[in-house]
């Protein structure tokens, strides 16, 4: 019982009985007894079987159709609940409170744990020890570790770290924790409404629409537009009552394949504000997204003058008729423009929801205006309206207008006039930001607006072609009381009688005359007359009206979308300087500063007043955002990542393809040039926002294909037979942490650079080293971003140096991109040092040349490392070392070699410290600025020249090759790569070799000239040395023997080779006479030779397993590269990597 008392307070109790806002509701209490009882969620106002978000997206394929929970048994249910049952339910009244409360919108305010349940401890407290996820860590799923929130919102719940659930214990890693609690939501996103919620506050209730006020209404607005009035006509009369319909419905295609690539998108996760951008950009990347972000704000913008311009010369007529110009036609537009803009702006700005009604108002004037251009076809024509071609409903107007009749026109110019009334398809997804659940309201309204926009066009189309004639002359004859309709067609210019009396007939014949009409043609009917919908309405006052409502409902929607979607743009930063026009007001956070922007732009459009030009270009606009959209849903398909899931299941990759190359087909349809011109403006900012590149994540497909292309790239070579042409040097370099040697990085960077594979190691030798801290990577990514190093960077913790390197060699890369050359730091303190990790390093060579790897090791007189205790994680804005802020931001270590486990009470334990081989000498630094709390005086100029010396441009000299003996030809091919890099590309090679027989030497350098030249590389000179073999100098000999001391086996105190197997017998020394000579001999002839050189590359000696020693070996490297400029020894494997054959 005391267990279980214990257990009871560790959560919250979930009871079955009722409260005041929500209740847990199990069904009939008799039933305790069945193992399954329905959870019903009871609010104050009615009962629902489903959470508000599984209600909400009951429209996608992803159903939650019945929530259920286990009953405990009867007696668990006595023993365990009932004794703590008014305590527990208490506790649980105060945790729904608490969330109801502060997240009134959000599923877990009607149904939740309290915030202390997860929140730091992990724990939750349970009075029920049935209860699923009581008495342990484990956080059970929940919404809250999947929200987009800010991470400083209190309530949020967060899941426990591996580290706590796995060792039982607090996670002490600051990073981990910080990295699980960090928002998922980008600063750039958030709202003021956020950021008031993330300090404790109460979230405002911001204006949020449905799927029929937020999209359905506003997609018929803007397809329901003066070209159903006023255009729609004379398409009919060009194309004919079949193609015509064939236009509607091809635009439709195009307009719903949009829209289902577009709900295949918008239902991949949650929206936010932007429309089309965010769309394009989270798909995509912001390459494609902020290229169609600005050209879609400023069409929109653009969009408004067009929209007002059009209102402006409806009323601009109206007033010329009537007699009644303000000053004259061209200013009155410009007038009557400002006014209704600005008008307009002050709906926009007062709020959305104000905006909505006012569109609400508007698309009822619509429906009354289409409604009474309906009936009106029901009624008989008049004398007038006969004779301007309307005969209400007729069979034979019907035949004669089905099929076309092109005057000036064909089918695609036909289409191209049209399809601009089809680009209203983003104007509810425009306010994505303002719906309620964007992801079901998106499609639902679109589709929906498309179905009955293209429905009533079509009818409208086919009541046109069955109710007037293509041309009229609009003439009315007069004749005599009493005249046959005969004599009048014969006396067709007989208008008056001289008794005055007369009587007025209209035919067919006179109808089509168009000699009869005002100054001789045809100025009505179909083709000729855009009023006829007026003219033949029950009421035509009612369609003008209609005209005033499609002009001014789409020009506020556009000033209503360009300030939302620029918005957008300008809260991911892609492009400087315009964050701060991003800031939001009031609870809809409504941007007017973006706001004015757009009222600007569009009255700077209505004083200029000639907007025919623009027109075609704003349309393409439009349909590059469509392109984008389709191909974006193609793209997120191809890439077949697994965070491709769109609930929306209605759509096909190949469709959206389709629809992606149609609409850039109905771009050059339109106008060809308009189409060139807006592909320029999209490649030019994408090549801009590429160029910049912004530091953005947003899991775009772009990236999925990034992984598949490589992917599939490696798998593909795996099958591509080696070749020596195609050999590339694949570095496994021994860098330990590479922002603690710089200067070996950038070394082996400028060879391997674009052209082959480069991986920095890491070993660590602690068996206490903390693995969630050692075996971090970021860090040492964004340094190396900075540095602008190309490779890969790998740490393991290993029980000792040789392990860790055995297991870098045997398992580092994948299918053919695989390692083949090692590269390590020479160890300058082998001398003094552990002579255990001198042999480590001595076997990590022999194990080299075991697995079929060529070796290098490189030397620089000043060493690689500098001290990592004092370094800090690096700033983000620097990227080379400068020396007034190395002096008072570093510190470097005075040792010249910094051992690994050699941390002592006066140096606290680093996560830098790593493998014995590359702590070497102090100095080089990573390019980047990092906090410290050394003097300014601990730093010279030309400390710092040394750590950055392979990565600034190298002064004019040259590399020598000491090419000694046939390695495959490694020792000549990476010289010359290094040759090729732009830094080095002021040094020339010099190529030295041996001389065999020295009345030879001619024929030798003729045959090395010969075979460079067939290898196609280029040196400044060849030289063989004739006296390789000649004995060195005494002097030197006695410095390689002090050298030497301390390493060799005194047998007189009874050392023996097993016991120190690192030192060097007598005998051994004896057997290697000769070849210690020549290392001696050598060093003598490089001190000659190339102690000016910039680089020196030597081949490596070969050390032979069972007769050198590890002692020995280190001395012999040591001669041959004390004291000279930088110097690499290299061996291959023994395998050629240079041919000449083609």
């Amino acid at each position: 019982m005391a267990d279980k008392s214990s257990a009871r307070s560790k959560g919250t109790n979930i009871d079955k009985n009722g409260d005041d806002d929500i209740a847990l509701q199990i069904r009939d209490k008799d039933k305790k007894k069945s193992r399954d009882s329905s959870l019903v969620l009871e609010s104050k106002d009615e009962l629902t079987d489903l959470p508000s978000e599984a209600k909400r997206n009951s429209s996608s394929r992803f159903k939650v159709h019945r929530v259920s929970i286990a009953e405990p048994c009867e007696d668990d249910e006595e023993n365990n609940v009932a004794r703590e049952r008014e305590n527990s339910l208490q506790h649980y009244r105060h945790s729904i409170d608490s969330n109801s409360e502060r997240y009134p919108d959000s599923p877990h305010g009607t149904f939740s744990f309290s915030p202390t349940d997860t929140y730091r401890t992990h724990s939750y407290d349970t009075s029920n020890l049935k209860t699923f996820g009581g008495n342990t860590t484990e956080a059970i799923p929940h919404l809250d570790h999947y929200r987009n929130l800010l991470s400083t919102t209190a309530a949020l719940k967060t899941r426990p770290t591996l580290q706590e659930l796995h060792e039982g214990k607090l996670s002490t890693d600051e990073e981990q924790k910080n990295k699980l609690a960090a928002p998922l939501l980008p600063e750039e996103e958030r709202t003021a409404n956020d950021v008031n919620v993330a300090s404790g506050g109460t979230p405002q209730a911001a204006t949020k629409f449905g799927w029929i006020k937020g999209v359905l209404v506003r997609c018929l607005l803007n397809i329901w537009g003066v070209m159903l009035f006023l255009r729609l006509s004379w398409v009919v009369g060009q194309a004919g009552i079949a193609l015509a319909t064939v236009v509607v419905l091809l635009s439709a295609v195009v307009t719903t394949i949009t829209t289902l690539s577009m709900s295949a998108i918008c239902t991949n996760g949650e929206v936010k504000g932007g429309g089309a951008y965010y769309l394009i950009s989270r798909s995509l990347g912001p390459e494609f997204g902020g290229a169609i972000g600005i050209v879609f704000s400023i069409a929109n913008a653009v969009a408004i003058a067009m929209y007002v311009v059009g209102f402006a010369e409806t009323v601009r007529d109206l007033l010329k008729a009537n007699n009644a110009l303000l000053i004259d036609e061209i200013n009155d537009i410009r007038v009557i423009g400002v006014i209704t803009i600005t008008l307009l702006l002050g709906i926009a700005i007062i709020g959305m929801e104000w905006e909505a009604r006012a569109q609400l108002i508007l698309l009822g004037i619509l429906l009354i205006s289409m409604s009474v251009f309906l009936i009106g076809t029901f009624f008989p024509p008049t004398l007038d309206n006969f004779s301007k071609g309307y005969t209400s409903y007729s069979a034979e107007t019907f035949r004669e207008n089905f099929l076309p009749d092109f005057k000036g026109e064909e089918f695609f110019s036909v289409f191209s006039i049209f399809f601009p009334a089809a680009t209203g398809i983003l104007a509810g997804a425009n306010i994505s930001g303002d719906l309620k659940d964007a992801q079901s309201a998106i499609p639902k309204g679109t589709l929906l607006a498309i179905l009955l926009s293209s429905a009533i066009y079509i009818l409208s189309a086919w009541i046109l072609g069955a109710c007037i004639i293509r041309e009229a002359s609009g003439a009315i004859l007069y004749t005599a009381l009493n005249t046959t309709l005969d004599a009048v067609t014969q006396t067709a210019n007989l208008t008056t009688v001289d008794n005055g009396q007369k009587e007025a007939y209209v035919t067919m014949q006179t109808i089509r005359n168009c000699t009869l009409g005002e100054d001789g043609i045809c100025k009505y009917g179909l083709l000729n007359d855009f009023q006829v919908m007026e003219r033949i309405a029950a009421f035509g006052p009612l369609v003008t009206a209609g005209i005033f409502s499609a002009t001014l409902s789409s020009a506020l929607a556009s000033l209503v979308s360009a300030p939302k979607v620029f918005q957008a743009v300008c809260k991911d930063k892609i492009f400087p300087g315009i964050h701060v026009l991003a800031k939001g007001h009031g609870k809809g956070d409504n941007p007017r500063r973006l706001y004015i922007l757009a009222y600007l732009i569009g009255v700077a459009f209505i004083c200029i007043g000639e907007l025919n030009a623009i027109a075609p270009i704003i349309s393409n606009f439009f349909l590059m955002s469509y392109a984008l959209i389709n191909y974006s849903c193609f793209d997120a398909s191809l890439a077949n990542s697994p965070g491709w899931r769109p609930a929306f299941r209605w759509y096909s990759m190949w469709i959206s393809l389709v629809g992606a190359i149609l609409c850039i087909a109905v771009m050059f349809i339109i106008k060809w040039w308009t189409a060139l011109l807006t592909f320029a403006v999209i490649a030019a900012l994408y090549i801009y926002v590429h160029h910049r590149k912004p530091d953005v994540n947003w899991g775009s497909s772009t990236q999925a294909h990034v992984y598949k292309s490589a992917l599939q790239s490696t798998l593909k070579l795996i099958a591509v037979e080696d070749h020596i042409k195609n050999f590339r040097p694949q570095v496994l370099l021994l860098s330990g942490l590479p922002s603690s040697r710089p200067a070996l990085v950038d070394f082996v960077s400028s060879f391997t650079r674009n052209c082959s594979l480069m991986i920095c190691c890491n070993v660590i030798v602690d068996p206490n080293a903390d693995s969630l801290k050692v075996l971090k990577t970021s860090e040492e990514y964004n340094w190396l971003h900075r540095r602008k190093v190309k490779c890969f960077y790998t740490p393991i913790i290993s029980p000792d140096f040789r392990v860790g390197v055995q297991s870098f060699m045997q398992t580092c890369g994948v299918g053919k991109l695989r390692p083949n050359t090692l590269i390590i730091g020479f160890k300058n303190r082998w001398k003094n040092g552990d002579p255990e990790e001198v042999e480590d390093y001595f076997n990590v060579i022999h194990d080299a040349f075991d697995m079929q790897f060529g070796v290098g090791i490189l030397r620089v007189k000043e060493g690689f490392q500098c001290d990592p205790n004092f370094v800090d994680p690096p700033r983000k804005d620097s990227h080379k070392v400068t020396v007034e802020e190395e002096q008072s931001k570093q510190r470097y270590d005075d040792d010249d070699d910094d051992e690994v486990g050699a941390n002592t009470p006066e140096r606290r334990p680093s996560i830098f410290d790593s493998n014995p081989v590359l702590n070497t000498e102090e100095v080089a630094t990573p390019d980047v600025i990092h906090e410290s709390i050394v003097k300014p005086d601990s730093f010279s100029e030309e400390s710092l020249k040394m750590m950055n010396r392979f990565n600034e441009k190298q002064k004019k000299g040259t590399i020598d090759v000491w090419w000694l003996f046939d390695d495959g030809g490694l020792t000549l091919l990476i010289p010359y790569l290094i040759s090729l890099e732009n830094n080095w590309s002021k040094n020339k090679l010099r190529v030295f070799t041996a001389g065999t027989k020295k009345g030879e030497l001619d024929r030798e350098q003729r045959q090395l000239a010969t075979l460079l030249s067939k290898f196609r590389i280029e040196c400044k000179d060849m030289t063989v040395i004739p006296d390789v073999g000649k004995l060195p100098r005494p002097g030197k000999i006695k410095e390689f023997e002090q050298l030497l001391e301390g390493w060799i086996l005194d047998e007189e105190k009874g050392e023996t080779k097993e016991k120190y197997p690192w030192k060097t017998s007598r005998d051994q020394l004896k057997l290697l006479k000769d070849k210690t000579n020549r290392h001696i001999r050598l060093r003598e002839l490089m001190f000659e030779h190339s102690s000016d050189a910039n680089l020196i590359v030597m081949t490596l000696p070969m050390p032979r397993k069972g007769t050198c020693s590890s002692g020995l070996y280190m001395a012999w490297i040591d001669t041959l590269t004390r004291d000279l400029p930088p110097i690499l020894l290299l061996r291959g494997n023994q395998r050629s990597v240079l041919t000449f054959y083609s």
